[in-house]
């Protein structure tokens, strides 16, 4: 018979052996041992408490334990009780290939200062979150979120950002990867992406179905005036970064912005825009979303990854009415609904403004860090792009040294740093070399060291 103690340990025990009561004990407990499901130093119940929960007589439990513990498969102390003896020494397993080291210095591009994250306010918003929860929000909830985290970012969208947004048309993700996911499976049809543009982006919409068409970025932003036209005639979405492209770091022209709506209207398409940092502008007030020239025609998609950790695993969409249903529909299938209670701290987190305090306080760490960029590399390596966000991007010359060199070259100095390459959709002869630097990834007391490196790295090359 298969039993589960109830006393001191939980341990399924199968007690249809062959033999007698006490041999079926002995064969599973050794069984047990021998497969690693009771390890070294794990305390077994009392013979009184084990024989009661087996319905054993107490000297058959007894006899079991003094039989295992001759074997060496349990040991006996006075007044410790009985307990898996040591496991004996085996032999080393053959080394594993080393992995490579992690560098000393990071500037590579993706991450906010993890640093920052403000654990004393999150604290006390889950606190005070869990405290004003009803019963329901332990349960199964609606697939587009908590209805208090869509209340709260409504209304931050719309006095941040420009959103018009309706906590009806809203549906929080985990994580903007899913937000892209759900897309791109819902809206079918190909879907046109920015190059140069984040490779993994196009992994995922591949990955649920979508073919990716390349659209051309340049000083003025993304080429929505090719839309529609030739290779990208097929397009049935657009996914745009407006505020600040990534990874050239420029805003979308106004003209472009009219052309993106304008495309969408006249067909019947969707332009997602993707705010990643649209909260960081540090030489001006923020350009307002896209979003706010046709709620109909653009799907907004914002990020806590950026403002507060990736390792929250919160984003959300602003949608289209006729979005709604089908997108809840496919999150619903996906994974159910995001966990509630990251949600109900970051409703909190935001109707007490301290998410507004905490994003001032990163845009002006964001800044020094850019402006300390600036100071240490000169006036012979320039950056690209508006004074915004957590990366820049640092032009190389035509002439050399390579992106590969520069890289190899600061990895030898115990730094990492990104290159312009990999970003773009197809290898282009000729195409302009550059470095992309996330200059909010390290620590504050390694960042100016790191911008060192980087300095000596670019000047000696």
């Amino acid at each position: 018979m298969s039993i589960e103690w109830a006393n001191s340990v939980d341990l399924h025990l199968d007690l249809d052996a062959a033999g007698g009561r006490r041999q079926a004990l002995e064969h599973a407990l050794r069984e047990a041992i021998r497969s690693g499901r009771l390890a070294p130093q794990t305390r077994l119940p009392s013979t009184r408490a084990l024989a009661a929960g087996l319905h054993l007589a107490r000297n058959t439990v007894a006899a079991a334990y003094e039989q295992l513990t001759a074997e060496g498969y349990l040991s006996a102390r006075v007044g410790s009780g009985t307990e898996v003896a040591g496991a004996p020494a085996r032999p080393a397993p053959a080394a594993a290939p080393a992995a490579p080291a992690a560098p000393r210095y990071d500037l590579r591009p993706g991450s906010p200062e993890v640093g920052t994250f403000p654990v004393d306010a999150w604290l006390r918003a889950t606190r005070r979150a869990l405290a004003a929860a009803p019963v329901s929000a332990y349960d199964y909830g609606d697939p587009r979120g908590r209805p208090e985290l869509r209340a709260a970012l409504a209304a931050y969208l719309g006095r941040a950002r420009g959103v018009l947004a309706d906590p009806e048309h809203m549906i929080i993700c985990s994580g903007y990867v899913q937000a892209l996911g759900l897309l791109a499976r819902t809206l079918g049809g190909p879907i046109a992406m920015e190059d140069p543009g984040l490779p993994f982006h196009r992994e995922v919409v591949r990955h649920h179905g979508a073919d990716v068409l390349a659209l051309p970025v340049d000083d003025l932003g993304a080429r929505t005036d090719l839309l529609g036209r030739d290779g990208l005639a097929a397009a049935r979405a657009a996914v745009l970064t407006p505020a600040h492209q990534y990874p050239l770091g420029v805003t979308l022209h106004p003209a472009r912005r009219r052309a993106a709506v304008a495309w969408a209207r006249a067909h019947d398409a969707i332009v997602i825009e993707d705010d990643y940092d649209g909260e960081f502008r540090y030489d001006r007030q923020p350009v307002g979303a896209l979003q706010a020239m046709s709620p109909e025609q653009v799907v907004y998609i914002g990020t806590a990854a950026k403002t507060l950790g990736p390792a929250l695993r919160l984003a959300w969409m602003v949608l289209p009415e006729r979005l709604v249903g089908p997108l809840a529909a496919a999150k619903r299938l996906s994974d159910l609904h995001t966990e509630s209670i990251g949600q109900l701290a970051l409703a909190d987190l935001i109707g007490t403004h301290d998410y507004d305090r905490h994003v001032r306080s990163c845009r002006l760490n964001y800044r020094r860090r850019r402006d300390l960029l600036i100071d240490r590399l000169g006036r012979h390596h320039r950056l690209h792009g508006i004074a915004a966000g957590m990366h820049a991007l640092v032009g190389l010359p035509p002439d050399g040294p390579s992106e590969a060199e520069v890289v190899a070259g600061a990895a030898a100095r115990g730094l990492a740093v990104g290159a312009l390459g990999p970003h773009r959709h197809h290898p282009a002869e000729g195409a302009a070399p550059g470095l992309i630097i996330g200059y909010a990834t390290p620590s504050r007391a390694s960042y100016p060291a790191a911008v060192d490196i980087l300095a000596r790295t670019l000047h000696t090359l």
